[in-house]
């Protein structure tokens, strides 16, 4: 069973930086998009960021020009650079990759902007 592996959560002081990479555990045959969520307490899940297979990029309103999406198809997985964080950015991430046949998801890991 693959399974896709976070990295790179944790606490940041707002205008600070983090970068998240997450990489699927086997191979994966046929990835379109790839794509980071979130979700706060409280709140419904957001779409942060997409990628699709000819690295067309996608933005949440909430993050254009602060974060950055990116892929490395080789090694079956994706990044997410956020730059300028912001408290409201504070929440648990999680990435998706959409194959041919399956959709998958990772665990999450949470990012806490504050100071």
């Amino acid at each position: 069973q693959v399974q896709l592996v976070e990295s790179g959560g944790g606490l940041v002081q707002p205008g600070g930086s983090l970068r998240l990479s997450c990489v699927a555990s086997g191979r994966i045959f046929g990835i379109s998009t790839m794509a980071w969520y979130r979700q706060a307490p409280g709140r419904e899940r957001e779409l942060v960021a997409s990628i699709t297979s000819g690295a067309s990029t996608s933005y949440a309103e909430s993050v254009r020009g602060r974060f950055t999406i990116s892929r490395d198809n080789a090694k079956n997985a994706a990044y997410l650079q956020m730059d300028s964080l912001k408290p409201e950015d504070t929440a648990v991430y999680k990435c998706n990759f959409n194959a041919r046949y399956s959709s998958y998801y990772s665990q999450g890991t949470l990012v806490t902007v504050s100071s």
